[in-house]
């Protein structure tokens, strides 16, 4: 994936991201508002009125308001039962390809391209864990205490996005992954003790696999690299390298030459600092043991 330019907005891990609506920024719009036509345009020489056909798919009408104008991404299984009420011959399930592509906000959607091309990822998280390490329920969790607050309907796309881009774990040809935690973040407990409870498990599963390194940065250490907060490199296939770096409200892709450097010599330098994925490992059940 080729990169335009040094500071590029993406989002990872933390929900401080902003709103999306259906094509804010991005293409994603108009297949979204040609799939809502087509909708319409089946319901109506069906002989259905909004009402009618809501009941017959089991959505309200003014779901199905909110679909005919492209002011709600379809879900697959609303396709199917839609294409099927309507006679529509799979006409409208077809789609459902093109919705897949856009279902999701375009920098996360970025963001998953660049994974999918990576054969490395290193990642440092310092206030919550990685996004590609989150449990579902602790993922929706974080969305769910952002502020301003989502609605339901953005946090259940998020969570989506997010859990899709955790397909790099079974990708082949399998990516090397590695990944420092702060103590901290092994502690906070987000969504309540129990997601702790489960998402540390979750932590102590993903690091057992062969291509996977997690290491812990413990609290007590006084020498630290990485109080620049949170960064992400990937080397991609074609021998190239970005880095993300995550702030308040906004986020930078970095791929200037220099400036890599520097974030591979951050990077190289808190693995070094921190346990090792032997001693991590060991420290996550510690921890897990006292939660």
């Amino acid at each position: 994936m080729s990169i335009d330019n040094d500071s590029t907005d993406y989002t990872t891990d933390g929900a401080d991201e902003p709103d999306w609506e259906p094509g804010a920024g991005d293409d994603s719009g108009a297949v979204i508002a040609a799939v809502a036509r087509q909708i319409k345009l089946w319901r109506e020489a069906a002989g259905l009125k909004q009402t009618e056909f809501g009941t017959a798919v089991g959505y309200g009408e003014n779901q199905i308001y909110k679909l005919e104008a492209a002011k709600r991404i379809p879900r697959p299984e609303f396709l199917d039962r839609a294409d099927e009420v309507v006679g529509a011959g799979g006409k409208l399930s077809a789609m459902k390809k093109d919705i897949e592509e856009v279902r999701y906000p375009k920098k996360v959607r970025d963001l998953a391209k660049l994974e999918a091309e990576a054969v490395e990822l290193g990642a440092y998280g310092n206030h919550n864990m990685h996004g590609l390490l989150q449990t579902e329920e602790y993922t929706q969790a974080l969305f769910e205490m952002r502020r301003p607050a989502y609605s339901r309907d953005e946090i259940a796309r998020q969570v989506a996005a997010r859990m899709a881009r955790q397909e790099i774990f079974e990708r082949q040809p399998l990516p090397t992954l590695t990944f420092v935690q702060e103590e901290v973040t092994l502690r906070r407990p987000i969504g309540g003790t129990m997601v702790l409870r489960r998402q540390l498990e979750h932590l102590l599963e993903v690091g057992k696999l062969r291509h996977v390194e997690i290491q812990v940065m413990p609290t007590h250490r006084e020498d630290h690299a990485g109080m620049g907060g949170q960064l992400q490199l990937l080397k991609l296939d074609d021998g190239s390298a970005v880095a993300h770096w995550e702030g308040q409200l906004a986020s930078r892709l970095i791929s200037n030459p220099k400036d890599l450097r520097i974030i591979e010599l951050r990077y190289g330098i808190i693995r070094s600092q921190a346990l090792t994925p032997q001693e991590s490992l060991a420290f996550i059940e510690k921890v897990l043991g006292e939660t």
